[in-house]
């Protein structure tokens, strides 16, 4: 057995030993399931008991609670049955910006052990009325945001949840909806097991699915995702910590941004990563996307089994420099293997009520791209058994970017800019651009193009060690094309 499957066996056997104590019922408590009634206070009251009594499951049975900010405690799983709604107010007034956290939440867990939230039942934060509330209020004055882009910033909108610094948490079969923030955030937990959720999270701006902050020690499996803001999140906040020894198996995600993603704030870093098993569709920008900008370190992590249909980009792998304040950043011993990804000429999240901005234009489609820095590059990177179906069709009356030397130094570092695969407009590859990188390897990759492009299918620049085994092209009307690959500055 490897170690990720007896870390992961582990750690659900682990998680699931404080699901078992003694079942206390919320309606015991006062609380109403009415819809209407709003239960902050009994619900805190029966969390309080039941902590008091050394733990066990506060269960909710089929009816509406409406809530505002709670807070969960060590050895308190709360247990929603099927048909069970836990209802977020609508008034922002109703819930509370924790004074360590600095974020609104309607469920907390700060600094607890041994918690979880399972069942079949549901949490749903209403929040495209709680936001457009908030909104109301930040208009007439009486609550201070600077309401940039005509939204409250993400710390002025409650989440579902939101876990710091908590240890032995249990996250199962539990649907989460409709946050006016992101929807549910575990930040430096140790030994977190997430397994079957379901998420519908694109109600407003921001809605990412799942955001994993500097956490040691995670499972996260059979869950589907669908969120307007990044699905599969994973965050460094903190220079001095680390997202690591994480599994991630079995999930489906869709995003009017990014599906798996490392960043955007990336501080501290990420390492020991196993994913197997991912599908990510409609989605508006990358399938994968590692962004080390602000002084990450990004290590040993293993993609193997990917499905990306119909998503703007399928790779992209990114060292900037943002917010490093001095630290080197550095991704290196990446593998991405077993993907079969197509890329679609329209916006593929067309249609949703929050979608991706259409920016950096004008380009054509983007090649999957791995970016580094002169001074920082992407080291050891193996894409194996690959196969991309891009839509080809790069029209140089349209965008065009040329391929001699000067052309190719024009295309801007943006060091300091946000990091997406759309950042520098028209790129000279439809296949894959890498710059600023060392030791990547193809093996068994197949690029198809389904029309006719102007631009070479693989360009390299400032490249060193880049090794091409079994890669095979498909392009219509290439016959006698000039440029399949082009290399510059680029040795062995």
């Amino acid at each position: 057995m490897n170690r990720y499957k007896l870390f992961s066996l582990c750690l659900g056997m682990m998680c699931g030993l404080h699901l078992s104590a003694k079942d206390y019922y919320a309606t015991d408590f006062g609380v109403k399931a009415d819809g209407k009634t709003l239960n902050t206070n009994s619900i805190q009251k029966g969390i309080d008991f039941v902590n008091g009594q050394g733990g066990g499951r506060l269960v909710f049975t089929a009816g509406n609670y409406q809530t505002g900010t709670i807070y969960l405690k060590s050895n308190v799983t709360l247990h929603l049955e099927e048909g069970a709604a836990l209802l977020g107010s609508t008034n922002p007034w109703d819930y509370e910006k924790d004074p360590y956290i600095r974020w609104m939440s309607m469920i907390f867990a700060v600094k607890q052990q041994n918690i979880g939230i399972t069942g079949k039942g549901t949490i749903d934060g209403r929040g495209f009325q709680t936001a457009n509330n908030m909104v109301d209020y930040i208009q007439r004055g009486i609550y201070e945001d600077p309401l940039k882009l005509g939204r409250p910033n993400e710390t002025n909108r409650p989440q579902n949840i939101y876990f710091r610094e908590c240890e032995n948490v249990t996250i199962k079969d539990i649907t989460l909806r409709d946050p006016a923030s992101w929807n549910q955030t575990y930040d430096q937990c140790k030994n977190l097991y997430v397994d079957g959720i379901q998420v519908d999270s694109k109600s407003y701006w921001n809605n990412d699915g799942i955001d994993i902050v500097d956490c040691d020690g995670v499972v996260l499996k059979n869950s589907f995702i669908d969120a307007a803001d990044d699905a599969l999140c994973f965050k460094s906040h903190d220079a001095n910590s680390m997202c690591q020894n994480v599994v991630v198996e079995n999930c489906v995600g869709r995003s009017s941004a990014s599906g798996l993603k490392f960043g955007t704030v990336s501080r501290g870093g990420f390492r020991n990563f196993k994913v197997k098993n991912i599908k990510i569709y409609d989605t508006y920008r990358s399938a994968i996307t590692f962004a080390a900008v602000d002084g990450a370190l990004i290590e040993n992590i293993e993609v193997d089994g990917v499905r990306s249909i119909h998503t703007g980009n399928v790779i992209y792998l990114r060292i900037g420099d943002r917010w490093s304040a001095g630290k080197k950043p550095v991704m290196k011993n990446i593998t991405i293997k077993n993907v079969y990804a197509e890329i679609p000429m329209d916006k593929p999240d067309a249609g949703y009520n929050y979608e991706g901005p259409i920016e950096d234009l004008p380009r054509n489609i983007s090649p999957a791209s791995i970016v580094g820095l002169p001074e920082y590059k992407i080291q050891n990177v193996t894409l194996q058994n690959i196969e991309i179906v891009s839509p080809g069709g790069g029209n140089p009356y349209y965008a065009y970017r040329g391929l001699t030397p000067a052309e190719l130094d024009s295309i801007p570092e943006m060091a300091t800019s946000y990091p997406e695969f759309s950042q520098f407009k028209e790129l000279p590859a439809w296949g894959f651009y890498i710059r600023h990188a060392e030791g990547i390897t193809f093996d068994n990759v197949t690029f198809k193009a389904l029309k006719k492009d102007y631009r070479p299918a693989i360009v390299t620049d400032d490249a060193e060690g880049v090794t091409f085994k079994n890669v095979r092209f498909i392009e219509p009307e290439s016959e006698g094309k000039e440029q399949i690959f082009l290399y510059k500055k680029s040795e062995d």
